[in-house]
């Protein structure tokens, strides 16, 4: 069964979803929006959206601090009240998004996509543009090429996009659902910073990426 863009609007305006999670639970269901609703709750996904409009001003300050102290990622997490702020699942998820931006290789950038900055998506859509440009393809195809290009590029800068290292059958974003809906609060990730010991040195380069998803791994 087929599907038109419109579908996917109205799956969009019943779920609160994004249009990517939209479109893959219409392709799962064969066009089928009441079956894509319950496909998306089945994931913990729909019941996640429908809170996504309340006012998350709880929540915690974690850090993830590799073993040996060369690399660590601090973050805010946000929830809806103090009592589930001090829940073991949810600073067991804040925890495990920090190891998420420890350990993702390329680390994320951004939170969101609607946080990207214009001189970012600017910079990064000129280096697109010429490097479309000259494989000598026609005007409309480069355009593409471009767009393809960024899609990429926020997937592996914005957070929410990037597949979650201790899951990567889910987006940060999808998991971070899963426990709205496990939880019951609106959660989000307000900021992170991560830091390494020496970094911007000249100096011998060590892969904290890959220690700290073997350390992860042993967890």
């Amino acid at each position: 069964m087929s599907y038109t863009a419109n579908d996917v609007k109205i799956l969009r305006e019943k779920t609160g979803l994004g249009m990517m999670d939209c479109k893959k639970a219409m392709d799962e269901c064969d066009g089928d929006i009441e079956k894509a609703i319950t496909w998306l709750r089945k994931k913990g996904l729909a019941a996640g959206a429908k809170k996504a409009d309340r006012i998350a001003a709880e929540g915690i300050v974690d850090a993830y601090i590799h073993p040996g102290g060369r690399v660590a990622v601090f973050i805010e997490v946000n929830c809806e009240t103090d009592f589930v702020a001090k829940t073991e699942v949810f600073q067991r998820m804040v925890y495990e998004i920090a190891m998420h931006c420890a350990a993702h290789d390329p680390q994320p950038v951004f939170v969101r996509r609607d946080e990207v900055t214009p001189d970012f998506i600017e910079k990064e859509k000129e280096i697109a543009r010429a490097q479309a440009e000259a494989t000598g393809k026609p005007a409309n195809i480069i355009e593409k090429i471009v767009e393809g290009k960024m899609n990429s590029i926020y997937k592996d800068s914005c957070l929410y996009e990037q597949a979650f290292v201790m899951n990567p059958d889910l987006t940060v974003e999808q998991y971070i659902s899963q426990k709205t809906a496990e939880i019951g609060e609106k959660l989000s990730v307000r900021r992170f910073v991560k830091w390494v010991m020496g970094e911007g040195l000249e100096k011998r380069k060590d892969d904290f990426a890959a220690e700290v998803a073997a350390q992860m791994g042993n967890n």
